[in-house]
């Protein structure tokens, strides 16, 4: 192990060091009515907890003005491995959302719930209440592996339910130990015994880690874009097992070329009996040779460009009992979810809807968060009255900020639909298939990172997009757009056909030429570009697009395909 590279441990290591299996000073923090903000160093344990500490940045200066503390309030995230959620769950989150919260859920990209502003005396009464749901928060953020994502919809066929089945083995194989949580937030027994993490150790990982797990052909998890990924292997509609995937990473920091986003390296293959000792010993080398010194440098990616895919193989193999496989074949065709009814093998059907950046609340023209009650509350009277049947009807959060009704029946059909139609929530009744296809961060203004607008911006710009597709004949076409307000890149910009990651306040770094199945990064074609530049560079690029692709050919294969993308970027200020 080589944590420190003889320069000295980040402030953050230090802060995990002393913090006695992430304790810290939280409970006398919580205690302290003098402030609505919590000690920097906890502001650091609670995310392990699921919680970012945070403030709106909208009040700051008005705030700073009357000589008062920003107005501190707290995200919560709630993990939901796999993105599956019953429907009482459904009911239950949404309660909490209009007594403690904004009157609103935001869907994250790793299929999980977020709350956001609960204040801080109400903290400890939301953690129990998300408890008391059988969800938690415990590593839905921090440095520890993170919301395992899967494929949504483990009820589609014996396929999908299997890797499923696995997805929530590796998250709770991988769960931290600590019983801290239990003690500051559920009032559990404090612990007498020396505690131990038998995967992470007493500092955890250097930074984040990822994982997720697809299922061909749709690769709507974006698993190269993850530290770890399994991608499901079948024979005959049998799974054999899983390739395995390493490396990705999304991260940048602006003007600092040592960071970059990465799409991750498959590496070979394993048998669904070794996944857990795959994810566990993976981890592990990263525990043990992730840098601890430079946090922007401390993810796995930069581990295995430091030292090499060769060494990473290596270090894998004499680690495991049984070392991975020659990869197999595989092929992916959308990094997108499939709107609208599927039907399952076993008969039932189940429905995507679309729900904007994620964010579940309502409005004049969409109310999205009366219509979701409606079906959780319709659905949950479907449910048998005995655990042990089957269930009917529960949810699914894509990776892509929708929700997937599952397990509706024939007889079930039309009334599901019908709440869904009235509630605007069928993807029908978009006006486009690039709206269908976009995904936002948070940003302002609540997250302390955001330069730019995210998702408060993007229907607007949205509106302004579909005039121009309008007049060329797209407004059906796939097209992926992405945006975040910073470079961090939590809505996975960097393998959009379009990304736009804030750089300033109205301005924007626009990248091109991702693939439509998320395989291949994006190119940087313009810096700091207002929605007027970003505009007319699209407009002529989208022209030529609807004038001169092949059949269906997607946005970014046209751009790569032809001189396109080459030709924007000389015209850009990027080279």
């Amino acid at each position: 192990m080589d944590h420190d590279n003889g320069i000295g441990l980040s402030e953050v290591e230090n802060i995990k060091t002393d913090s006695n299996y992430l304790r810290g000073t939280i409970v006398e923090g919580l205690a302290d009515a003098a402030t609505g903000a919590l000690a920097e160093a906890d502001t650091q344990l609670t995310k392990f907890h699921g919680i970012y500490q945070q403030d709106d940045r909208d009040l700051r200066a008005e705030r700073q003005q009357q000589r008062l503390e920003p107005t501190y309030s707290f995200m919560i995230r709630a993990r939901v491995p796999g993105g599956v959620c019953t429907p009482q769950q459904w009911l239950e989150i949404d309660a909490l959302a209009s007594r403690y919260a904004n009157e609103s859920l935001r869907i994250t990209t790793r299929q999980a719930f977020q709350l956001h502003g609960v204040i801080k005396r109400e903290l400890k009464s939301t953690m129990a209440a998300i408890n008391a749901t059988l969800l938690d928060t415990l590593a839905a953020c921090g440095d520890v592996n993170r919301n395992v994502m899967c494929s949504p919809n483990p009820t589609l066929s014996s396929l999908h339910g299997s890797v499923w089945e696995i997805s929530g083995r590796i998250s709770d194989h991988l769960t931290p130990r600590t019983s801290a949580y239990h003690e500051i937030w559920l009032d559990g027994a404090k612990q007498n015994t020396p505690e131990s993490e038998p995967i992470y150790g007493p500092t955890y990982l250097p930074r984040k880690f990822k994982i997720g797990v697809a299922v061909p052909p749709w690769n709507d998890v974006d698993v190269f874009s993850q530290d770890l990924g399994f991608i499901a292997i079948t024979e005959d509609g049998r799974l054999t097992g899983f390739n395995v995937a390493v490396g990705g990473g999304m991260g940048v920091t602006h003007g600092d070329p040592a960071t970059y986003p990465r799409v991750a390296d498959v590496i070979g293959f394993c048998q669904p009996d070794q996944v857990l000792d795959v994810a566990e010993q993976v981890v592990g080398i990263q525990r043990d040779y992730g840098d601890r010194t430079n946090r922007k440098h401390a993810r796995f990616k930069y581990t295995i460009d430091d030292r090499g895919l060769d060494w990473l193989r290596a270090e894998l193999d004499r680690r495991l009992d049984a070392p991975l496989a020659p990869a197999r074949p595989f092929r992916f065709v959308s990094n997108g979810d499939r709107y609208g009814w599927t039907r399952g093998e076993d008969g039932n059907w189940h429905l995507t809807l679309y729900v904007p950046s994620g964010r579940v609340a309502d409005t004049d023209a969409r109310p999205l968060m009366t219509g979701l009650r409606r079906i959780a509350a319709s659905l949950a009277e479907l449910l048998p009255t005995s655990r042990l049947e089957s269930h009917q009807g529960e949810f699914r959060l894509t990776p892509n900020q929708n929700v997937i009704v599952a397990n509706v029946t024939e007889s079930d059909k039309n009334r599901i639909e019908a709440i869904a139609r009235e509630h605007r929530l069928l993807h029908e009744q978009v006006p486009s298939a690039l709206r269908l296809g976009s995904l936002a961060c948070v940003a302002l203004p609540t997250c302390s990172l955001a330069m730019a607008e995210s998702e408060r911006y993007l229907p607007d710009l949205m509106t302004r997009l579909e005039a121009i597709l309008a007049t060329h004949d797209l407004l059906s076409t796939p097209i992926t757009l992405r945006m975040t307000g910073c470079p961090n890149g939590c809505a996975r910009p960097y393998l959009a056909e379009i990304g736009l990651v804030g750089k300033g306040p109205g301005r924007y770094n626009l990248f091109l030429g991702g693939d439509h199945a998320g395989r291949r990064l994006n190119r940087l074609i313009e810096e700091n570009a207002d929605e007027r530049r970003v505009l007319g560079l699209l407009e002529p690029l989208l022209a030529r697009y609807a004038a001169e692709r092949t059949g269906d050919e997607p946005f970014g294969d046209f751009l790569l395909r032809t001189s396109v993308l080459d030709d924007a970027a000389d015209a850009g200020v990027t080279s």
